[in-house]
């Protein structure tokens, strides 16, 4: 045989294995670019484009620093378009927010702080915004124009203010939060948070605010809400990041808005007969108190799960004299007032700002509430509270004959008449009334008869005149 045949067959066989790696090589790549493909969540597809959008209507907030009778400094501003981004400065066309830094809090017509409130709820203001689809968020921008650094809380909610018929379940999840922070700068900035993916739509976006580092006002000028019409597959990688989350307790709480299953804690549960409670025993009942008294409402809750004798120290009323429930407004609804109802005989301090609306709350749970707990009321907050009417605050003058200070700021439903139910409240020393329909009549009585008056707030109550 020549020797050029045995030749040709090696660089036969030489060419076949090269053939072969480079098919395993770029089906190795392929697989890889799917894999790329998977994690990258591409944002842009023919079949699923990225929606980007501005606001197209406030509907709630807690404060603005303009009047109820322009459009200055309100928070009506952050609806359409920018009308000053990427400028810098003091502009009226801006929503503001009514205070920043802490002298607020300093002043002598300011009240004190709820105890036992979660070190991680720190917002001061809110406002909601509507968009015009519904979409699951893949970003938000917020564009600040002056004094930046305000925004610590962002929400989606579940429910679609434009539906003609009530949603079924209503939930909020936090797309991004953070404790306030000190922001050098004071120009305009876009600022794009790193958002967590949710699992279902949303034209329903909440902002959180903290002023309290600030060395002047904050001013907004839009919200941007980019996202997608339909859900968008999860990448591998975030995949695992999420399931080994759900096994840690903070993740539950930080996603349900501060309390995860409120019901299920509040509800009484069967306990075993064990007798041995170990040195709990020997301690006595003031210091386990006073223990307790460091807890937060849902860890208290917790711990009334573990034995008898921590079950009974966390049903005891003296562990709700002052009970804070405005970190948890959006999962508080009748049933969780029922459930308290039978702790809170002595509460002395109840804030119920920011809770029961969309129907959370209704009139006859809150008067229910009240009728077993309100004997002893000296503080009531209901700021935002836009469930209350008229019947509530009847309710509230009789049930309350102790209270000295009482906060309907922002209540802008309730209807002129029900304020002179106030004037009942002859031990009245702090009244809030900003951003609410009280008329001159009703305003005369309360002055006439609550003699014991200190501090009168009427910001923004259009229709007194001074």
């Amino acid at each position: 045989m020549s020797p050029v045949f045995p030749m040709l067959t090696v660089l036969t066989m030489f060419y076949y294995l090269c053939l072969r790696r480079r098919a395993r090589t770029a089906a190795r790549g392929e697989m890889m670019n799917s894999h790329r493909a998977i994690e990258s969540n591409s944002r842009t597809s023919p079949l699923n484009a990225e929606v980007v959008q501005y606001a197209k209507e406030v509907v709630d907030f807690s404060s603005h620093y303009g009047s109820e009778n322009s459009m200055s400094y309100t928070m009506l501003n952050l609806a359409g378009v920018p009308n000053v981004f990427p400028n810098s400065g003091d502009f009226t066309q801006t929503a503001v927010f009514r205070t920043y830094g802490t002298w607020w809090d300093q002043c002598p017509s300011a009240s004190l702080p709820f105890k036992r409130t979660p070190p991680n709820f720190q917002s001061q203001d809110f406002v909601e915004l509507t968009f015009e689809q519904q979409v699951y968020p893949t970003a938000v921008h917020v564009l600040e124009t002056y004094h930046p650094g305000a925004v610590i809380r962002i929400l989606a909610c579940s429910a679609n203010p434009y539906s003609p018929s009530p949603p079924a379940e209503v939930r909020w999840e936090i797309l991004w939060s953070e404790r306030p922070t000190k922001v050098n700068a004071s120009q305009a900035r876009q600022f794009k948070p790193c958002i967590k993916q949710i699992n279902f739509p949303t034209n329903l976006i909440r902002l959180e605010v903290n002023s309290s580092l600030l060395d002047y006002y904050t001013e907004l000028d839009a919200v941007v809400l980019h996202g997608m019409k339909d859900k968008p597959v999860l990448s591998l990688k975030t995949s695992l990041i999420d399931m080994n989350d759900l096994e840690d307790d903070d993740f539950e709480e930080n996603n349900d808005c501060g309390m995860d299953s409120l019901n299920k804690k509040l509800s009484s549960t069967t306990l075993g007969e064990e007798p041995n409670n170990g040195y709990f025993d020997k301690l006595p009942y003031e210091l386990i108190q006073l223990i307790l008294n460091h807890l937060t409402l849902p860890d208290l809750c917790r711990l009334a799960q573990t034995c008898k004798l921590l079950n009974q120290h966390c049903y005891d009323p003296l562990q709700y004299i002052y009970l804070n429930l405005q970190p948890y407004w959006a999962k508080l609804n009748d049933t969780s007032l029922e459930f308290l109802q039978a702790r809170c005989t002595l509460v002395q301090w109840l804030n119920l700002s920011w809770t029961g609306n969309r129907g959370f709350i209704s009139v006859a749970g809150f008067s229910r509430f009240l009728k077993v707990c309100g004997s002893e009321l000296v503080r009531l907050e209901l700021s935002c509270s836009h469930f209350l009417n008229e019947t509530c605050l009847e309710i509230i003058s009789e049930m309350c004959p102790h209270l000295q200070e009482l906060n309907l700021s922002s209540c802008d439903k309730l209807p002129p008449p029900a304020f002179n139910h106030i004037a009942k409240l002859c031990g009245l020393k702090r009244l809030v009334l900003y951003r609410t329909k009280i008329e001159q009549t009703a305003l005369l009585s309360i002055l006439n008869f609550c003699s014991e008056l200190q501090h009168l707030s009427l910001g923004s109550c259009v229709m007194v005149s001074i």
